[in-house]
């Protein structure tokens, strides 16, 4: 397994393509590769494959959150997820903040993230 810190060569294409695995829909593909270029891309491939990925959104000083973390189901519960994490942890420049898909919340307490506050959201209509 490949791991890349920061992976600027992220293409929005192949993004997709894993997002559609995990989380199917319908995304635009340039708004989604001017997402990828906002934010840094912690990604995991299996030759050339994209099996997993991690994106933090941060201001660099006070606050950083993880927008997602991906992983194909056929590679989940191989440690890639948890080692996408480590890494996250290891290259953020801020604390981060974000927020648990229901369910998930052994995965990421098993890997050393607190509770901390209740998540809100305002929906744009």
């Amino acid at each position: 397994m490949e791991y890349r810190i920061d992976d600027k060569m992220l293409d929005a294409s192949v993004f997709l393509a894993l997002v559609n695995q995990v989380w199917p829909g319908e995304y635009d593909t340039e708004k989604t590769q001017n997402a990828l270029a906002k934010t840094q891309n912690i990604t995991a491939y299996d030759g050339k494959k994209l099996v997993g990925c991690l994106r933090i959104l941060s201001d660099g000083c006070f606050f950083g959150t993880i927008t997602e973390l991906l992983v194909l189901p056929e590679y989940q519960h191989h440690g890639i997820g948890s080692r996408l994490l480590r890494l996250a942890r290891e290259n953020t420049p801020t604390m981060l903040y974000f927020g648990a898909q229901p369910g998930m919340e052994p995965f990421y307490e098993k890997n050393g993230c607190q509770k901390s506050l209740q998540s809100y959201m305002i929906e744009k209509k």
